[in-house]
């Protein structure tokens, strides 16, 4: 009981922690590349994730001449990948995000299972990177692949980079995401091992007996419903680090939180905070459960 006070009191304090890191951030970092946090150009992404792109906002786009243009990965569980930046990009983020760890500057948590790597909008990469690749590309993409899921009502998102090394963290439990939709970005560097692993849809951890691996393609993005238990192997050797972006639809989530699958209870928080909001939505587009 002690334990779950303490976890219940961080969490309370984890809006005000942040935006005091955010602010510190912002006033005393001196970035190694600062091109990273100018806003997001088609340079920076691949050919393949463009085409993708352009094809989902052209009239008469559907499911079946999108699935043409990705990498099923299950078609089952709803699992896809494509290319998604340039091998340019993910070595310039790659070295920012080195040059950010290195600094003597606070650091949060990417989430409650990993204790290395980035949360985004602390280090100011939010509305340059992120909110442009949430709104001008995956929002047109998962509203074709994810209607039932809200896909086509993503209107907040949370970002982190995520790093496993020896020494720290290798692995990650099975577990389900915070959030209607996942892509999972590889940024590098070299490594072996730490493949994703797959069960299905809100599946009990308990009975993962046979789970779908998929490796991971530095640049390339692997897309996946929030629900969808999953989880990482134990990494081999080297650095992986990984953009993971929770994409999520207040239209879904305000009647059905995706953690506890009941209506939640709201209190106010800064930013997208768990990405609720206290309006109610014209429409509701709720994923099914079953």
């Amino acid at each position: 009981l002690f334990e779950l006070e303490q976890e219940v009191e961080r969490r309370r304090r984890l809006g005000q922690e942040s935006a005091a890191r955010k602010a510190l951030i912002a006033s005393s970092y001196h970035p190694a590349r600062p091109e990273v946090y100018n806003s997001l150009q088609d340079a920076a992404l691949a050919p393949e994730f463009l085409a993708v792109a352009q094809y989902s906002t052209s009239p008469g786009a559907d499911l079946k001449g999108l699935l043409q243009r990705l990498e099923t990965v299950s078609e089952e569980k709803r699992i896809y990948r494509v290319p998604v930046f340039t091998a340019p990009f993910c070595q310039a983020l790659l070295e920012e995000l080195d040059h950010f760890e290195r600094s003597d500057m606070p650091k949060g948590r990417p989430n409650t299972m990993n204790n290395y790597g980035v949360l985004l909008h602390e280090l100011g990469l939010d509305e340059p990177l992120v909110t442009l690749l949430r709104e001008r590309f995956l929002q047109p993409l998962m509203a074709l692949l994810y209607p039932d899921c809200g896909g086509g009502q993503l209107d907040s998102h949370r970002a982190f980079v995520v790093k496993y090394a020896p020494g720290q963290d290798r692995e990650l439990g099975c577990h389900y995401d915070n959030a209607e939709l996942t892509i999972n970005v590889a940024l590098g560097k070299a490594f072996t091992g730490g493949a994703l692993y797959f069960g299905s849809f809100f599946q009990a951890p308990a009975a993962l007996t046979e789970p779908l691996e998929v490796e991971h393609v530095v640049g390339q993005g692997v897309l996946h419903r929030g629900g969808q238990l999953h989880g990482a192997r134990p990494l081999g050797s080297g650095e992986r680090w990984n953009l993971v972006v929770w994409l999520r639809a207040s239209a879904v989530r305000n009647r059905l939180c995706p953690m506890c699958c009941r209506e939640p209870d709201l209190v106010d928080d800064e930013g997208f905070g768990d990405g609720f909001t206290r309006e109610e939505p014209a429409t509701v587009d709720v994923c099914a459960l079953t």
